[in-house]
């Protein structure tokens, strides 16, 4: 149990408390409890609808999941046939009257192969099955905002508040999509049984020149004049605030919170309200909230005097109060009407005034009904109590029931402290833990960062579990001996016909000994600042081979710590889950670098480096990764890779210190670049170096060179970035470029990323085909984003790739590529690139068939020869 829990637990025994004590009225804020779609209370024969596109999606589907299951349960209605879609409706039965506050609604996915949902919808309800009101908002708007994938659940506060037993959602649709829906409601027992009251409509008063209107806005069947056999304003669980001149909604007219009369329009001075009940009921009190503010002509009644219906006939004793004057207080308060037990299944009141103006915001009743109901026993969820402020406890339960209450409680709290005192005690000894633990990852570092002879798998990461170990690699280990097949990810999802075949695939890409399966989620490309290396102990993996043992074997793994006052803070180049990525000037760095180690700048000046940051409260799993990515780092050794130079693991946070170039990132750095024309090739280098708002075309394809150097080396390895692009290139001296992985974790390009259900970030628009719709990384969707880093490149990066689609559509595109019809978009050729180059480098990149994409090493031979 986390404190968090408590804290809810704690909640709840505050709400029986209040019930207890206070005896406030339905509360809104409170009275928010699932009505049963959700956990079943609600029965099949409950839930009806007006048609059902097959068996398997009728009404009974209908139930709100929080995705505990696969998603495919969902009511779905036949073709709409009207253009509307207004006939078409999902029905609840709550078999009995309730408040309801808060609506949810959630789509189907069936797991990948449905993605049905409305965006919009309409609600209908009743009361007694036959009379059916359309809500709308406190401004008049009927259609509800709905759903915008199949996965998530929307949940809408319904302002006002339903009281009905009979509720229809009637989805609003273009015929544009098929509409499945799956509910719930949320509230509780209407424990006033009351069905309607008539009143007449209210009046406006002009104060000081404002127009105020005291008019039942949302009164639920509104006729002339007066105001017959619905609900409203009165019922709503809304209080009037002491100065009507405003209200307790944000954005209503002055007067909103009232229903008001005049007494110069009621010659017999007093106004008559008719309350209908579901059934006869004893009644003891009626509670009516009354405004006071006399300095404005308004008090509250002078007298009320009720008569009482069980049958056709008003009886002809009345039950006649007399409340106390109050000249002193203006505040609004609750008058109790003492309705001396009389029986009765209607109830007409009429309120005399006593000065100009009279205001109600909400009367409610006690009854026999409500006595059982209202005991100070706590209540089942969905069946808070609805007693008023000033309630007689005479008319409630003995006192020897609210000793034995009290004494229930007082045990319940003394519980609850007990288990407050022992989570605080185990979060104290784990966090003592946590610092043992941690202090033996300081001191086995430099034996992490030793050649390890575990075997390594690549695979899907989880995006499910919570404070788990997710992999979010920006270089990670694959194996050549195989096509490393996954299961289709989340995205293949928009591809229906995926999952009915995987004939498109050509032969199986499976290996011998390792299963096919795994996770179904899509790589996790969470922030870069934590890079993992997957390490797995389950049979599904292979063994580094000797000969790729060998390309570590040599290098010397420690890493030397760097003091941590010698660091100067520039800037903050980005942030991600579990860290920073700050700009910094190093001081005497030149002492802890390798003899191999050439940099930028001289040995008296402070260098310019990168240091990404663990936050102190990362998870063991996050400190693991983080120490992993060093241990990566650490031998990669080549003049095109950024180079980690030191690391500070002595104490929090823990940091790794790595190389920046003076001119950032290569994206900004070609933003600011215009190319040179032909007509100035004549120029000599000397003025093209000052001329540095000027760039040729030789020096682009450098660039190109250099990069595509950089992951020749990566992929002698078997390393695979999966982020290739730009944004993560740094540009030094002299056009000198080196792969770096701080993109991802910069604002700046929060936009060349797309979200998946708010959880996967994919760099979708350099991601191949495969990657997108399979989840499937090698060292050929490297190649594929270099063709898109390569066409950054000669456009000078002054627009996004296929910046004309929507990432959506970009997705779509991935899909043609699958489809394999000739229907795929390519990016277009940038106006400076030879047909040569495009043709023959850049679309070969993008070929469908990864086996036919050329390799790095042919890439970077092919743009040499283009340079020659």
């Amino acid at each position: 149990m986390k404190l968090v829990e408590v804290k809810l637990i704690t909640r709840h025994v505050f709400f029986i408390l209040l019930a207890a004590t206070a005896r406030a009225q339905v509360n809104p804020e409170m009275c928010r409890y699932p009505l049963g779609m959700t956990g079943g209370q609600i029965q099949d024969e409950d839930i009806s609808a007006s048609s059902q596109w097959s068996e398997s999606t009728a009404a009974r589907f209908g139930r709100l999941e929080f995705d505990n299951g696969d998603g495919d349960g969902a009511w779905c209605p036949d073709i709409m046939s009207e253009p509307d879609g207004l006939k078409e409706y999902l029905q609840v039965d709550l078999r009995s009257l309730h408040f309801i506050t808060l609506v949810g609604t959630q789509g189907r996915h069936a797991d990948g192969m449905g993605n049905e949902f409305a965006q919009r919808y309409m609600i209908k309800y009743s009361r007694d099955g036959s009379n059916w009101v359309g809500w709308h908002d406190r401004k008049g708007r009927q259609v509800i905002e709905g759903n915008r994938n199949a996965y998530d659940v929307v949940l809408k506060d319904l302002e006002p508040p339903i009281i009905a037993r009979f509720v229809r959602f009637m989805p609003v649709t273009d015929h544009s999509m098929i509409v499945c829906m799956r509910v719930e409601l949320y509230g509780c027992e209407w424990l006033d049984g009351l069905m309607s009251y008539s009143i007449p409509d209210g009046h406006q008063m002009i104060y000081r020149g404002l127009d105020v209107y005291f008019n039942d806005s949302v009164y639920d069947r509104a006729s002339a004049e007066r105001l017959t056999k619905g609900l409203g304003q009165l019922t709503d669980g809304t209080w009037g605030l002491d100065d009507f001149l405003h209200s307790h909604i944000y954005g209503m007219w002055p007067g909103y919170d009232y229903v008001g009369w005049s007494n110069k329009s009621f010659p017999k001075g007093y106004v008559e309200m008719i309350f209908e009940f579901d059934h006869v009921r004893n009644f003891t009190s009626m509670k009516v909230h009354c405004n006071n503010m006399f300095s404005r002509g308004v008090r509250m009644f002078r007298q009320a005097t009720c008569y009482f219906r069980s049958g056709s006939e008003w009886e002809a004793d009345p039950v006649t109060f007399r409340p106390t004057v109050d000249r002193m207080s203006q505040t609004a308060r609750f008058v109790t009407v003492p309705l001396g037990d009389r029986t009765a299944s209607a109830i007409k009141c009429r309120f005399h005034f006593s000065d100009l103006w009279m205001l109600f915001s909400e009367v409610a009743f006690q009854s026999g009904s409500a006595v059982y109901n209202t005991s100070l026993t706590p209540r089942k969820p969905g069946h808070p109590t609805n007693t008023l402020p000033g309630d007689d406890p005479t008319h409630k339960v003995d006192d020897s029931n609210t000793r034995i209450l009290i004494g229930c409680l007082v045990a319940i709290i003394a519980i609850l402290l007990t288990i407050i005192v022992i989570i605080l005690w185990r979060q104290v000894w784990q966090k003592m833990l946590e610092k043992a633990s941690r202090r033996l990852l300081d001191d086995e570092l430099t034996a992490r960062l030793a050649v390890q002879t575990q075997a390594f798998s690549f695979h899907h990461s989880s995006l499910s579990s919570e404070g788990g170990s997710t992999s979010n690699s920006t270089y990670e280990r694959i194996f050549p001996l195989c096509a490393d097949y996954q299961e289709p990810s989340r995205l293949i999802r928009k591809l229906p016909e995926f999952a009915q075949s995987t004939e498109h695939l050509g032969p199986s890409t499976s290996c011998k000994g390792v299963t096919a399966g795994g996770s179904d989620s899509a790589p996790h490309y969470a922030e870069a600042d934590i890079i993992s290396l997957q390490e797995s102990s389950d049979s599904s993996t292979y063994s580094i081979t000797a000969v790729n043992m060998n390309l570590f074997a040599g290098t010397d793994s420690s890493m030397k710590e760097f003091p941590r006052h010698k660091l100067t803070f520039k800037e903050k180049l980005g942030e991600g889950q579990f860290g920073e990525v700050h700009l910094c000037e190093a001081e005497g760095m030149q002492d802890f670098l390798d003899e191999d180690l050439s940099i930028e700048g001289n040995n008296e000046s402070p260098l310019l480096v990168a240091v990404k940051t663990l936050r102190e409260d990362a998870n063991k799993n996050a400190r693991n990764d983080f120490l992993k990515e060093i241990r990566i780092m650490s031998r990669l050794r080549d003049p095109n890779i950024v180079r980690l130079l030191a690391v500070c693991v002595d104490s929090d946070p823990l940091c790794m210190i790595t190389e920046y170039m003076e001119n950032g990132d290569l994206n900004q750095f070609l933003c600011n670049l215009r190319l040179k024309e032909a007509a100035d090739e004549d120029k000599t280098e000397q003025e093209e170096n000052e001329g540095k708002s000027m760039v040729s075309y030789s020096k682009l394809i450098g660039m190109a060179v250099q990069i595509a150097s950089g992951m020749k080396y990566l992929s002698s390895l078997n390393f695979v970035h999966r982020d290739l692009a730009t944004r993560n290139c740094l540009v030094g001296k002299n056009y000198t470029i080196k792969i770096a992985d701080f993109g991802m974790s910069r604002n700046l390009y929060r936009g060349d990323y797309y979200r998946i259900q708010g959880r996967a970030v994919l760099p979708i628009r350099w991601m191949s085909w495969e990657s997108i719709l399979l989840g499937k990384f090698t060292m050929a969707s490297d190649v594929w984003a270099f063709g898109v880093t390569l066409w950054e490149i000669l456009t000078l990066c002054k627009e996004q790739p296929y910046s004309q689609l929507s990432d959506e559509q970009v997705i779509e595109n991935t899909g043609e590529f699958f489809r394999d019809q000739g229907k795929q978009v390519y990016l277009p050729k940038p106006a400076c690139c030879p047909e040569r180059v495009y043709a023959n480098l850049m679309l070969s990149c993008w070929r469908r068939n990864a086996k036919q994409r050329p390799s790095f090493q042919e890439m970077h031979a092919q743009l040499m020869e283009s340079l020659a």
